[in-house]
């Protein structure tokens, strides 16, 4: 197993991840098809991951399923008496009609209780930017981190503007801005190759954690063609019948199992290639998981390493591939208090 940059202080020691895993379907009915009776699937997931011998990164958020995955999260975390070595992730969800400082710490408050560790929150993250008020924000958050209601602060869906203006902004402070949370896959490498937004976040020392890696799971080499796809319902249909309809996509996923191949006697398979491509950018991904299969095949990803060679073949077979358009993000590109470009990737 190898890690990547640390990410944040736990307790007072340095934790280090080269995973985590994330628990948006921990609730979410809309987009995921979230039922409660599969809540012992999901305490099955939590232990095996608990069971590793790594620390163990969790990222949950407010929205996902409306608090019920911050409190699943907490009922698992507190079955196991010293969940010292859980850390988790949540998110504060930047909604139109929250626009103040109290706003952020009142959030936060409601994701402690819902967490219900009796700790403060290892890492807690603006979920996505608004279009005002996105300064008042980073007063809250280090408000909350001054009231030690969180030990590190995050973004999310930030791009290269707004992250230095958010560092800067809570460095004056004295609060150190850890990470930035965006999508990036072999499908969606906009933060790398359109806008420089990884190498920015290098430079201002943020460790970046990579959300939907594998690509909503276009990138698990389950959905050849129309007729694989039955299965997924929800806003995933549509985006998942246009895209196996293009070739290219096929050719990536090929490009996936040659590479898989060659890791053959590690057991490597096509979801493993794709979170540990992630990995070699230097980015530390955050698959979710429903069932013990999927998280022991994301932890799989650990257990070999990609060579230069491989990083270099599958960067040049997916090309400027994109499994959505950008154009449609749902999140505000420009504060209108500021004229501030807030996303970008």
């Amino acid at each position: 197993m190898y890690v990547c940059r640390k990410i944040i202080s736990n307790d007072g020691q340095v934790k280090s991840f080269a995973i985590g895993l994330g628990c948006w379907s921990w609730g979410d009915s809309l987009f995921w098809g979230y039922d409660p009776r599969n809540d012992d699937d999901l305490r099955s997931v939590f232990e095996y991951a608990t069971s590793q011998r790594a620390p163990v990164l969790f990222d949950t958020a407010e929205l996902y399923g409306l608090g019920r995955s911050e409190a699943l999260l907490g009922e698992y975390s507190r079955s196991l008496g010293d969940p010292s070595d859980v850390v988790v992730a949540t998110k504060f969800a930047a909604l139109p009609w929250r626009t103040r400082p109290e706003s952020v710490v009142r959030a936060c408050e409601g994701s402690v209780r819902r967490l219900g560790t009796g700790r403060p929150i290892d890492l807690y993250q603006i979920h996505f930017p608004n279009a005002y008020a996105n300064e008042a924000y980073w007063d809250g958050m280090a408000e909350a981190y001054e009231r030690g209601l969180i030990r590190a602060v995050g973004v999310s869906n930030y791009g290269v503007d707004a992250v230095r203006a958010c560092h800067a902004a809570l460095a004056r402070r004295g609060v150190p801005l850890s990470t930035n949370q965006v999508q990036y896959s072999l499908l969606y490498q906009h933060p790398e190759k359109s806008n420089g937004l990884l190498r920015c976040c290098e430079d201002l020392g943020m460790d970046v954690l990579a959300y939907s890696p594998l690509a909503l799971g276009l990138l698990t080499g389950k959905y050849a063609n129309a007729d694989d796809i039955g299965t997924v319902g929800g806003p995933r249909r549509a985006l998942f019948e246009r895209n196996v309809a293009d070739p290219r996509l096929s050719e990536i996923i090929k490009a996936l199992r040659d590479v898989a191949d060659g890791h053959a006697d590690r057991g490597a398979t096509v979801p493993q290639v794709a979170i540990n491509w992630c990995i070699a950018k230097g980015t530390i991904p955050i698959p979710g998981a429903r069932t013990l299969g999927q998280v022991k095949s994301n932890y799989g990803s650990l257990d070999w390493k990609m060579n230069e060679g491989e990083v270099k073949f599958l960067d040049e077979v997916s090309g400027g591939y994109s499994y959505i358009d950008v154009s449609a993000s749902p999140f505000p590109r420009i504060d209108k208090d500021t004229g501030l470009v807030m996303f970008d990737s």
